[in-house]
């Protein structure tokens, strides 16, 4: 992997001497540890934490996963008997089974090496916090954030990972799929000429939602339906767009330098989608005057459209495979590989080699550019990454630290001209 290996390089040059014992090759770290199995504990067991669990588990033999979490028993014993069914052999949980707000304490405290953090997006920044400040490899999905306060946290979490050695790899997993990675290196070589522009786009159809029952509290039917409120999940131009937007960051090597967007709220309006937007269109502008349009939507019977243009001076781009320049088209014909599986791999190999490798800037930096597009959508004001970066005092961290079950009343929608900019 070009970008991957990029990446290494830097890491090894900045921290050459460092020994540390947690990124040991295999088996220095079985003599370490007195055995050769990798524990993976899971906090956040729903689809893609199990899926995610399952990926691991096939990553290598000696991984083994060993502690479950998750803020409802519920949700934990369908995942458990998810993953017995998929990989009994490969399950070592015994009652290391945590249940609450408070279960990602239990599973980075109960032995493991690896912990993969797949709760909504508002709890990552403290349970990569607490996985890092324990010396615990990461996988953590998309995004990472959902303010400028906690995406502060993970740059700040993240460089303290790197002094420790650790691995961390995020569920961007376009970066570890071939047709990506072989296409994006012929772009940055200059496969197009010089890149003048782009778009990316996540135009699709609505999603589930759970009905709340009598027994619900309100933090508890919010935490269900995390989707649907900005505080948990970001919005959808977060949780779901962030990964169209990551691509543009890598293609360009960096991130936007400010956003201009709008968006709204028109199909899905009754309470059980709580108070995100349904669409937003946003033009990031990034250094040299590059222009990339941004669009995502969620609402049912109309187009989708799901993926990314890059525009060159000689021709353009999709990134997932297709290069047409100078009259002649070029398509991805190597091997198929799920990002999925790969970015599990890597991380395990990355572990067992002694290589780490620490993806936290990169899935940070796009996360909070989606950041700022929603802002802007938000508040109709030009949003700058000076501003987010240094100057902005949102803080929706706040809640999800302080977080018990209870009442919560739903935020109102954000108005464009009237929701302020902080």
């Amino acid at each position: 992997m070009a970008q991957e290996g990029i990446t290494r390089r830097e890491f090894l040059k900045a921290t050459a001497g460092v020994a540390v014992a947690a990124t040991l090759p295999i088996e220095l770290f079985a003599h370490a540890h007195g055995r050769d199995t990798l524990r993976v504990g899971l906090i956040g067991c729903g689809g893609r934490g199990t899926g995610a669990a399952i990926d691991i588990l096939d990553a290598h033999p000696s991984v083994e996963l060993y502690a479950l979490g998750d803020a409802f028993e519920d949700r934990l014993n369908a995942s458990l008997n998810a993953l017995q069914q998929e990989k009994k052999d490969r399950l070592n949980i015994g009652d290391r089974k945590f249940v609450g707000l408070d279960a990602y304490k239990g599973v980075i405290s109960s032995g493991v090496d690896i912990v993969l953090l797949c709760t909504p997006p508002a709890f990552r920044p403290i349970h990569f916090r607490e996985a890092i400040q324990a010396g615990k490899h990461v996988f953590m999905e998309k995004p990472v954030a959902v303010c400028p306060a906690g995406a502060r946290l993970m740059f700040e979490m993240g460089e303290l990972a790197t002094q420790k050695g650790l691995c961390v790899v995020a569920g961007t997993q376009r970066r570890h799929e071939p047709n990506y990675i072989e296409t994006i290196r012929r772009i940055q070589e200059g496969a197009i000429g010089k890149i003048v522009g782009g778009a990316c786009y996540w135009n699709q159809g609505g999603l589930w939602h759970v009905e709340r029952t009598p027994q619900m509290s309100d933090v508890e039917w919010q935490l269900r339906n995390w989707l649907y409120f900005t505080w948990l999940s970001g919005d959808h131009i977060v949780e779901q767009h962030i990964h169209n937007i990551d691509v543009i960051n890598w293609v360009l090597g960096t991130h936007p330098v400010r956003a201009m967007g709008m968006g709204g709220r028109q199909a899905r309006t009754e309470p059980h989608y709580g108070h995100i937007y349904d669409h937003f269109a946003v033009e990031f502008e990034y250094p040299d005057g590059i222009k990339v349009l941004s669009m995502c939507r969620q609402i049912d019977n109309c187009a989708i459209v799901i993926g990314e243009r890059i525009y060159g001076v000689e021709g353009t781009a999709d990134p997932a495979g297709t290069i047409t320049a100078r009259g002649e088209t070029w398509r991805y014909n190597g091997p198929k590989r799920s990002g999925y599986k790969r970015e599990q791999e890597n991380l395990v190999r990355a572990i067992r080699e002694g290589k780490p490798i620490n993806e936290t800037r990169a899935v940070t930096e796009s996360t909070l550019a989606a950041i700022m597009g929603r802002m802007s959508a938000y508040t109709g004001k030009v949003v700058t990454w000076d501003f987010v970066m240094n100057r902005s005092q949102l803080n929706l961290l706040e809640r999800a630290e302080k977080l018990e079950f209870g009442a919560m009343p739903v935020d109102e929608v954000a108005m464009p001209g009237k929701t302020p900019l902080v």
